[in-house]
């Protein structure tokens, strides 16, 4: 069975970037789509993007479009997070999801999942 693994998160100042990796092992991620959520204390979780791994479309909420990038490997065993200008709303617990033969699209977040990651901490400080 799939497991899915975080890692890449971390303390940084605002303004500054990290890059999040979502390894899978047990299976590649052919045919699934990926995507990313997080978790602020306090919040409801929130998607923040994903990507449907042959070669379809790709997501982002507005409050990261233009400063995050999903991105994968060739060999499809890692979906990868980049994120630039951090802001300290950004800070949260992020984990990595994904779905066996499912589009990345808005409504994707919402769906019943089947793979999640244990998460990883981002804090940004001010």
């Amino acid at each position: 069975e799939m497991q899915l693994v975080e890692s890449g998160g971390g303390l940084v100042q605002a303004g500054g970037s990290l890059k999040l990796s979502c390894a899978a092992s047990g299976s590649t991620f052919d045919d699934y789509a990926v995507g990313w959520f997080r978790q602020a204390p306090g919040k409801e979780r929130e998607g923040v993007s994903c990507i449907t791994l042959s070669d379809g479309p790709t997501y982002y909420a507005d409050s990261v479009k233009g400063r995050f990038v999903i991105s994968t490997d060739n060999a499809k065993t890692t979906v990868y997070l980049q994120m630039n200008s951090l802001k300290p709303e950004d800070t949260g617990v992020y984990y990595c999801a994904a779905d066996y033969l499912d589009t990345c699209s808005s409504t994707w977040f919402g769906g019943l999942l089947e793979h999640w990651g244990q998460g990883t901490q981002i804090t940004v400080s001010s």
